[in-house]
């Protein structure tokens, strides 16, 4: 079948090339001849193509491109101080951003504690054709707590380590060089703050911690009536496509404008004579429903992405423009004709079958050293023959999920867990109903997990690859399960809720999916006709590959064999074990995982990405032989 592609060349809006403005960023105390990757633990290939000069220089924000922006993504100043410190005090040496101050490629290697503070400091110049326009600066994600001072002044403070914040830098602005500085503290798990895998001593499945920021940082000029954001779903039944778009001081008479593009030949926002085949419009903060006659819907086997253009007008004023994407299709939860309640992807039965996958880098830790990087994993997760990934305990930036879209790969999105069940003796979870017990969370614990969850699902629900919410990995900071389900429902009904991995579960209508963890080889723990059954996790064979290990020793699987053909064979094995199952009723699984991480050696790959460790045809006619399993049950 015709594979449709959204092509990479999203970093264009409103039908005009998209540049980066000459904004002049300071040297500063900064040496782009003196900085090099950091410790000596083992690299990807792409390390050699981190340059200090055009670190991850692509456009972040591929479902709301602007034609003008700039990076501020280099080398700044950084030091460390004790956490009271109140002021920028000098710098310690330079760091590269958007790299967390642990990781090599931050050119740093240092732990920062949860009683020090970890400071940033640079400068740059706005361009003279932004002087009418307000200054915007994004922050895409900064992890955990931040202070953004701009020329002395604050700007705002920040938690949560996952998503994206901005502020209008306009009111603080000065002439000429404008000087930027930004305090970190981050206590990991010295504190009850979503952190997924990150630990202040690494070990086995917990992993070194990432502090400060991790994804890009840049600037765009925007009129002061501009659009903020957008929501969209669709309905393949109806034929329609609902937006709501919200804008920044708007008035009475603003207008939106919606213009629905053809993606027939692959959405490319570079080519401004593509075809719009509906428009609609209404008022800001209104649902806006655009009518489309031939609906094309998504799938892994034809991730057909439709153009959106959409603009702010004032009379016959435009105010602003933003270019985007969306796709249609739908993701149900169905009994099929044998009775087995079933996930469906436009209404049609579809085994889901993906890695676990941590996100994480031996050179960049939670950032990929290049946007080719973020995309090779998925890329090969296509050619293993999945179609889904289960994306663990932890957020990717835009781009990932833009990269799924385009590549028709489904996502499970976790809820990055602030705690976990190491060191507590009274933890427990059950292979039952309304069995084990809530983690005892406090308030505050609980107050920045709702906070840190809706801002989560606000932003990543624009891309329709992802079809399940896990507000919870097995009994890892679990607590009031029914009630942070319904949260999660009120904050986007438009996917599937899997109320707990592998975790403590709740008997009644409590989300959608019941979910088994099962080393190595595939099983259930529980079974429910009411509810779709799947295995969140199961296999973990490790390998060991000498000179592409994290650690000399202390490396570990699940079940741990000799060579590629041995683990090859027991994939293929598990994988015949698993379509008995797929008969039987379940609808999904997740193996882990998609690369080795530190001193876990069970991935379909090494750390460094270098080494495919199990055979890549055959684990994909295995993979092909379970989804095909589903539809010889119907």
């Amino acid at each position: 079948m015709k594979r449709f592609f959204f092509l990479a060349a999203a970093a264009v809006a409103c039908c005009c090339a998209c540049n980066q403005s000459e904004v002049a960023v300071s040297s500063l105390n900064t040496d782009p001849a003196a900085w090099a990757p950091a410790g000596e633990h083992i690299r990807t290939r792409w390390a050699a193509d981190v340059d200090p000069a055009n670190a991850h220089p692509e456009y972040p924000r591929p479902q709301m491109v602007r034609a003008d922006w700039k990076s501020l993504n280099g080398l700044w100043e950084y030091s460390i101080t004790p956490k009271e410190q109140e002021s920028w005090q000098g710098a310690d040496g330079q760091i590269l951003v958007p790299f967390a101050v642990e990781s090599s490629l931050s050119g740093v290697g240092k732990t920062v504690t949860a009683d020090e503070s970890l400071w940033y400091r640079t400068t740059f110049t706005v361009p003279k054709n932004w002087k009418k326009k307000n200054i915007k600066i994004n922050f895409d994600a900064v992890d955990w707590a931040s202070e953004v001072y701009l020329n002395g002044s604050l700007v705002g403070r920040h938690t949560g380590g996952y998503t994206a914040f901005s502020y209008d830098l306009t009111p603080f602005l000065t002439q000429g060089e404008q000087e930027l500085v930004v305090k970190v503290t981050d206590a990991t798990d010295d504190n009850l703050q979503p952190r997924g895998k990150q630990v202040s001593e690494p070990r086995g499945i917990w992993y070194t911690a990432v502090t400060g920021i991790w994804q890009s940082v840049w600037l765009e000029p925007v009129s002061a009536a501009s659009i903020a954001d957008y929501q969209v779903s669709s309905d393949i039944k109806a034929g329609t496509i609902t937006l709501n778009v919200a804008v920044c001081d708007s008035q009475s008479d603003d207008e939106v404008a919606v213009e629905l593009l053809d993606g027939a030949e692959g959405y490319d926002t570079s080519l401004p004579s593509k075809k719009v085949i509906a428009k609609a419009a209404g008022a800001p903060g209104k649902d806006i429903i655009v009518k489309v006659d031939d609906v094309h819907t998504w799938s892994p086997d034809s991730p057909y992405l439709y153009g959106l253009k959409i603009t702010l007008k004032r009379g016959r004023k435009t105010l602003d423009c933003v270019q985007a994407y969306t796709a249609m299709r739908s993701i149900t939860a169905d009994s099929d004709a044998a009775g087995f309640k079933r996930m469906k992807l436009n209404g049609e039965p579809l085994f889901q079958y993906g890695p676990l996958d941590q996100g994480w880098w031996p050179d960049g830790l939670y950032t990929a050293p290049t946007d080719e990087a973020l995309l090779y994993d998925l890329q090969m997760t296509r050619e293993y023959g999945f179609n889904m990934i289960r994306k663990h305990i932890k957020v990717e930036p835009s781009r990932w999920f833009y990269h799924c879209d385009r590549l028709g790969i489904l996502v499970w999105q976790d809820m990055p867990s602030f705690a976990a069940h190491a060191g507590r003796e009274d933890w427990d979870y059950s292979h039952g109903y309304d069995a084990g017990n809530d983690y005892p969370a406090t308030a505050e614990a609980k107050a920045n997990y709702y906070k840190e969850w809706k801002e989560i699902m606000n932003q990543v629900k624009k891309f329709q690859c992802v079809v399940v919410w896990v507000p919870f990995n097995e009994a890892w900071g679990q607590f009031d399960t029914k009630e942070a389900v319904d949260f999660t429902y009120r904050t986007d009904n438009t996917r599937l809720v899997n109320m707990s991995s592998g975790g403590n579960w709740v008997s009644g209508k409590v989300g959608d999916l019941l979910d088994s963890h099962h080393y190595p080889n595939p099983d259930i723990n529980i079974w429910d006709p009411e509810m779709v059954v799947v295995l969140g996790e199961y296999g973990g064979i490790g390998l060991p590959v000498e000179g592409h290990l994290w650690n000399t020793d202390k490396n570990w699987g699940y079940v741990t064999l000799e060579d590629t053909d041995a683990v090859t064979s027991r994939y293929e094995q598990f994988a015949k074990e698993m379509i008995p199952f797929v008969k039987k009723g379940v609808s999904a699984a997740v193996y882990t995982q998609t690369t080795d991480v530190e001193g876990e050696v069970n991935g379909l790959m090494t750390y460094d990405r270098a080494v495919n460790k199990l055979d890549v045809k055959r684990v994909n006619a295995a993979n092909t032989e379970v989804i095909k399993a589903m539809n010889s049950a119907e």
